[in-house]
């Protein structure tokens, strides 16, 4: 039976929310034991707060990267690519997935397993879906908990992150279903406890997203001043020959390959801060988050754990203020733009729209907002 066939898909009085969750499960197939945790569930209005509350984005890039990709995750992500050589090798193998991209994920999820989260997940996740904020992503991962319950995989009483994300590498209860991998051997898989089954999983479900083997993520570049920044931004791919055509070399001067590969010229801060050519495969990063600073930062610690240098800060201008940028963000809205919300954050929406505007203006067309932009507008 379709869900919307059942009554109260989000809010209102819970026990009446639950119920309707409850013939749901039952009619995917959750067995008492799934349901009688069910009925446990409670509502955690922290969960809902955390939700509302996600500063990290309001970060720069350079702030936050600088902050998370720190000595501690480097140093252990080194000894962690060592010590379960052969669990990485093997998820190359199977998944296409290389280990300094896994390891990335691990470092900055849960620094390596040791950081998984106290929330219970059967209540973050009850919380979540009962909210009506995001009820569609969250209603079928509870289900998706409810199953692994019912099946044994975990208990009631399993806790995690707030947003529901389970074991070492954070993945979600829907994951864990159909991912799930055995990676050392003891007929289960524990995301929590077992690196190899997290490891694995992560491998599983990132190659499952259309992970590209053999194929580069993130490249940290060099671009000309006098370069057109029209062809910047995140939507826009061309050819790694056009982009070495135009000026762009790697970061030590040597040339670009002059080969098709496509990829997108990402300035983070501007065209006076880092410049990046994305490829294909950084796509799989906005899959597992949507935040280009998060993305980011995991590519270039993937990067950082494959041999490449720190990236160079440069001297990027001066961004606006969270106040500021919902101004500009309510002028951007007042000229039609879609900007996603009037939040103060700077997301895809508004820096497409920064980016329309300042080629409008004869500005380079960059995507970060400047003071000069907003008195321009």
């Amino acid at each position: 039976m379709p869900a919307a066939a059942f009554a109260q898909q989000c809010g209102g009085d819970f026990a009446a929310w639950r119920a309707g969750i409850e013939a749901e499960a039952a009619s995917q197939g959750v067995g008492a034991t799934g349901l009688s945790a069910l009925n446990r569930a409670s509502f955690d209005q922290r969960v809902v707060n955390a939700d509302r509350a996600q500063g990290v984005f309001t970060q720069t890039f350079r702030e936050f990267a600088s902050r998370m990709i720190n000595d501690y995750r480097l140093t252990h992500g080194r000894r962690n690519l060592e010590k379960y050589a052969d669990t990485f090798a093997r998820a190359e193998r199977e998944f296409g997935v290389p280990g300094p991209v896994i390891a990335s994920f691990w470092a900055l999820e849960t620094d390596f397993g040791a950081v998984q989260g106290d929330f219970s997940t059967l209540n973050a996740l009850a919380s979540l879906a009962h909210d009506c904020r995001r009820p569609e992503i969250f209603r079928p991962e509870l289900i998706a908990l409810l199953k692994l319950i019912d099946q044994g995989a975990v208990s009631a009483d399993i806790t995690g992150a707030w947003a529901g994300e389970i074991g070492q590498l954070q993945m979600l209860p829907s994951d864990y279903l159909e991912k799930g991998v055995d990676g050392d051997g003891d007929g289960r898989v524990d995301l929590k406890g077992s690196a190899p089954d997290a490891i694995l999983t992560a491998a599983h479900a990132i190659g499952a997203l259309g992970w590209r083997p053999g194929e580069p993520w993130l490249d940290e570049v060099r671009v000309p001043a006098d370069m057109s920044w029209g062809e910047a931004g995140l939507t826009n791919k061309l050819p790694r020959s056009e982009w070495a055509a135009l000026g762009v070399t790697r970061r030590d001067g040597s040339p670009l390959p002059p080969d098709a590969l496509p990829a997108r010229l990402i300035l983070p801060m501007g065209h006076k801060g880092p410049a990046f050519l994305a490829y294909d495969n950084f796509d799989i990063y906005l899959e597992w988050n949507q935040s280009l600073v998060y993305t980011l930062t995991a590519a270039h610690l993937a990067a950082r754990f494959d041999g490449a240098p720190p990236f160079d800060p440069r001297t990027p201008e001066p961004g606006l203020a969270p106040e500021v940028m919902k101004q500009l963000q309510q002028k951007l809205a007042d000229r039609g733009y879609n900007v996603g919300g009037i939040d103060g954050i700077l997301g895809f929406n508004t820096r497409e729209a920064v980016r329309q505007e300042q080629l409008r203006l004869g500005l380079p067309a960059d995507g970060w907002p400047t003071a000069t932009l907003f008195s321009s507008l």
